[in-house]
């Protein structure tokens, strides 16, 4: 397994002589840290210039930068919740819940998703579904037990819609969520943490450290690569490839993703689909690269593959 690594040069700090152990299934490689990396990518910065507006009530602003970047990529949960965050600061109540709607559909872990759709629910009348949606967040707390990393997130997203419903006067119908304030130096150090986590394969540890650098970076390529990989290694493959494809919708020619995806592939037994990626990789790198060498390697190692 390589590191994600778009740029060549690490501008920033001691990361610009960091190098970690690669963990074994890829070749080798100096890794760059999200907010530097992959010069090209407008997505992340977009991304990040919506949590800006969002902060500084500019919800128009940051409604644009966000239905932008839902054309990009579709399925991510956190980019649907900051709209509906932003349509919710419009007025645009169904605007919103629809936002929210997609950000639990696609991402079911999104505590403050959850919350604030059960909320929008309750500030529209509808007690049924915000009663459904208070049941789910409820169910995400039992199973977490008071011992998962958003145990204190659960506890008072639950707290809020119940007091929301009982009508408390006090009940506030909107929340700053933490990923407003997550800076980019958070999301690297979450990033960086999962990279050393990945090489001592503890995999679940390492996701929850991407997620926690989605929400400084959304969908970034590099951090969604990963999520790929991490899942693909606990045998998650549905869930490994709907990273790598969120991770090429948003960068195409990211050729991290694009090796991965093809390894995916060769591991389901679609070698036809990994030579298509590996393809695809050898017109990106005119003078070959290590991402294609890895893929080969894969493909020719599968047994009754033909090179």
């Amino acid at each position: 397994m390589r590191v994600p690594a778009i740029a060549s040069l690490i501008l920033f700090g001691s990361l610009a002589t960091t190098t970690l152990a690669m963990p074994s299934g890829g070749g080798g490689g100096t890794p760059s840290t999200p907010s530097i990396s992959t010069p090209g990518f407008d997505a992340a910065k977009m991304y990040r210039e919506a949590v800006e507006f969002l902060k500084a009530g500019k919800n128009a602003e940051a409604k644009l930068a966000l239905a932008k970047l839902i054309k990009a990529v579709p399925r991510d949960g956190n980019i649907h919740f900051l709209a509906g965050l932003a349509d919710a600061g419009l007025n645009d109540l169904k605007g919103a819940q629809t936002n929210y709607e997609k950000a639990v559909k696609y991402d079911r872990k999104l505590v403050a998703a959850h919350q604030q759709l059960a909320l929008t629910y309750a500030k529209q009348g509808d007690r049924a579904k915000a009663d459904a949606a208070l049941a789910k967040l409820k169910k995400l707390n039992d199973d977490c037990r008071g011992t998962c990393e958003q145990a204190q997130q659960l506890k008072d997203a639950v707290a809020s819609v119940e007091a929301a419903l009982s009508g408390t006067p006090a009940a506030r119908l909107e929340t700053a969520p933490s990923l407003l304030f997550a800076s980019a130096g958070t999301g690297d150090q979450a990033y960086l943490e999962a990279v050393g986590l990945i090489n001592e394969r503890r995999y679940e540890d390492a996701i929850a450290s991407l997620q926690r650098a989605r929400d400084s970076f959304g969908a970034h390529p590099d951090v969604l690569t990963y999520l790929g990989f991490a899942n693909r290694k606990l045998g998650r493959f549905d869930v490994a490839e709907t990273y790598y494809r969120q991770a090429l919708a948003a960068a195409p020619n990211h050729k991290g993703a694009t090796e991965y995806y093809g390894e995916l592939m060769v591991e389901r037994g679609d070698v036809k689909g990994a030579k298509a990626m590996l393809a695809r990789l050898e017109s990106l790198c005119t003078f070959g690269c290590a991402e294609a060498d890895e893929l080969r390697k894969w493909i020719q190692e599968k047994p009754g593959s033909s090179s």
